[in-house]
């Protein structure tokens, strides 16, 4: 989606559509583990919360911003961890209230943000579209896992059109992740929206082509779902390679998911 005008609203929507599915859960259910391994549903909202507080600091007060990641940019798994206890340690109701005023908070600071500008982030700048399209695909991929946990089906709509296009912007991270030299080719993306919109990247003559649901390539690029269970197509060595590796975030891999372990769509 190369339009992003209005990336900020659906931010904040995402940020709802994720946080309705944690409402009213019991002691119990927000202890449920979720695919991520030691992460209760719990520990899913901690860490939204945690990436929301960062990216307002990034738009709102970039030297606050700065102190606040000087260890995460050497470590930023064990920066996360070491942030989430004071988060773990909120009843249910006050996580969730913390965590709305910081997902609102970074949307409204980056819209605020000359769009011709950038933000600091962990490694480099980002444009403030590009990062409030990374807090999406948080979103997306963090309330897969808790859906997953707690066995719910999530509507989706035409807002996973900006993570359509964050994962084919971010084509090269899955070979950074692997010790791998991204090709120097474009590939040709071709993605169907929940309405039926396609969604189109790349050069329309390029020879390394993916095609499939939008939805389909968002679990891929977030590794919430193997490729084996997804309807997507390849066309071209190099493309059917990348949909082994890709993944929309710097930085290890991670497991991901084994073939077979949710039920094919």
């Amino acid at each position: 989606m190369s339009n992003q005008s209005n990336v900020y609203d659906d931010l904040i929507a995402d940020g709802d559509d994720v946080e309705a599915l944690v409402h009213g859960l019991s002691p119990a259910q927000w202890s449920t583990p979720t695919p991520a391994p030691g992460w209760t549903v719990k520990h899913q909202i901690a860490h939204l919360a945690f990436v929301s507080h960062l990216a307002a600091l990034s738009a709102g007060d970039p030297a606050a911003f700065a102190d606040r990641v000087a260890g995460a940019k050497r470590d930023f798994q064990g920066a996360v961890d070491a942030a989430l206890p004071p988060y773990l340690k909120l009843p249910a109701d006050a996580l969730v209230d913390k965590w709305r005023q910081e997902r609102n908070t970074a949307a409204k600071a980056l819209a605020a943000v000359d769009p011709t500008a950038t933000v600091p982030w962990l490694v480099t700048p980002l444009p403030p579209t590009v990062l409030a399209a990374a807090g999406m695909m948080e979103l997306f991929g963090h309330g897969q896992d808790i859906a997953d946990a707690l066995g719910r089906t999530r509507p989706l709509t035409d807002r996973i059109g900006h993570l359509a296009w964050f994962g084919f912007r971010t084509r090269d991270f899955g070979y950074h992740a692997h010790g791998l030299t991204p090709p120097a080719e474009e590939f040709r993306v071709e993605l169907t929206g929940p309405s039926g919109v396609v969604w189109e990247f790349g050069p329309a003559d390029a020879t390394q082509r993916v095609t499939g649901p939008a939805e389909d390539f968002a679990l891929l690029v977030s590794r919430r779902r193997h490729r084996a269970d997804l309807g997507l197509t390849a066309e071209g060595a190099e493309a059917d390679r990348w949909l082994d590796i890709a993944q929309a975030y710097r930085g290890p891999a991670g497991a991901g998911r084994r073939p077979g372990q949710f039920a094919r769509r």
